[in-house]
């Protein structure tokens, strides 16, 4: 039935299929930055957290008795971390802004949003009954212009990501100030940027010193620095109260796994807790990349640009086998093939070292 279209993708060089992890393998593809999905410590403590309850699974809605004292904590505590006065978790970060922008931008709004953000908005914004407007990548200039020039009836909706997960950059911190000039509301996805940047490793909220206001909205991810799976938003009251009452993706979908709330809870406490050492394990790792590549990285990607596909997947390859992964992305993920490295705090200074320097050779042959 599908048998042209999968071998366009074959001869496009574009072809995926799912991928076993190597336990023996060096990984420095997976964006579990900061090493807590082998925490054996945490994963014990989210079972006695679960285990301490009569039942172990959310059965039903969150508005249908899902909503469970796990859920209600781990909210609680990211409001208090991060000082937002409301929270509500998603299953996942797709899910999450397939909500966020599905429900938030209404007939009449104008949806602005970054031309690299991630696939989950820009799916989420076909289907919304306001107009969408894309901007270049990261460039405050043309965001300007954009609000400017484009009439609009309702609310002008901003929609940016902290650290961009392709190309690894930081949102600027005009971005906050551009939203508060025009009255927009600001969302931030914080999916590659909570855990990895800040003074308390909380996001760009945190690296740039800014108090959330009611029009600030951050979601972030579960699956990343906190090593485990799902999203949450943080809002003010009224805007979370909105999303429980408009989110599709929220109100007809079963509440989030407990042991995955419970385990991101544990992560969460263990980067409060560790923050400092952390903080510190990730500007060496940072340096190393610096001095590799000559370009400090904000967060803890690095995108190393490859020629064409095929030297992409065969340097991917190549490092494969001397016990290294990294992560081969090609268009249409990115305009141009990249090898995707992650700086994870779990893999030490000098692995990092000696894959750069095989990257340079390789990409040489």
């Amino acid at each position: 039935m599908y048998e042209k279209e999968l071998e366009a993708i074959r001869r496009s060089g574009r072809f995926r299929a799912p991928v076993m992890a190597d336990p023996d393998a060096v990984d420095m593809a997976s964006n579990d930055y900061l090493g807590l999905a082998h925490k054996k410590k945490l994963f014990k403590r989210a079972c006695e957290r679960v285990g301490a309850y009569p039942w172990h699974g959310p059965k039903s809605s969150l508005f249908v008795g899902g909503y469970h004292p796990i859920h209600r904590d781990f909210e609680k505590a990211l409001c208090e971390a991060n000082g937002f006065e409301a929270a509500t978790v998603f299953g996942s970060g797709f899910l999450a802004n397939l909500g966020l922008i599905e429900a938030l931008v209404r007939r009449g709004d104008v949806l602005f949003v970054d031309e690299s953000y991630h696939a989950s908005g820009m799916v989420a914004a076909k289907t919304v009954q306001g107009a969408v407007v894309t901007f270049a990548h990261n460039d405050m200039a043309d965001l300007l212009a954009k609000l400017s020039e484009t009439p609009v009836k309702g609310r002008r909706i901003l929609a940016v990501e902290g650290v961009y997960s392709m190309e690894g950059d930081i949102v600027p911190r005009e971005v906050f100030e551009i939203a508060d000039w025009f009255g927009a509301l600001l969302i931030v996805d914080e999916a590659h940027s909570a855990g990895t940047v800040g003074p308390n490793l909380l996001g760009v909220f945190d690296h740039y010193g800014i108090a959330p206001r009611p029009n600030h909205v951050k979601m972030g991810t579960l699956g990343k620095a906190l090593g485990s799976y799902g999203a949450y938003v943080l809002a003010s009251r009224e805007v979370v109260s909105f999303l429980h009452n408009r989110a599709k993706s929220l109100i007809y979908a079963t509440a989030p796994s407990l042991f995955d709330i419970a385990l991101a809870h544990e992560g969460f406490a263990h980067i409060e807790a560790k923050k400092k050492k952390l903080r510190r394990k990730i500007a060496k790792l940072q340096n190393v990349a610096e001095e590799a590549t000559g370009k400090r990285p904000e967060g803890m990607i690095v995108p190393v640009p490859m020629p064409d596909i095929a030297a992409t997947l065969r340097v991917r390859d190549a490092l494969r086998a001397e016990g290294y992964e990294v992560g081969a992305i090609r268009p249409p993920t990115v305009p141009a093939p990249i090898l995707r490295v992650i700086l994870r705090t779990a893999v030490k200074p000098k692995h990092y070292r000696r894959l750069f320097a095989r990257i340079a050779e390789l990409a040489g042959e």
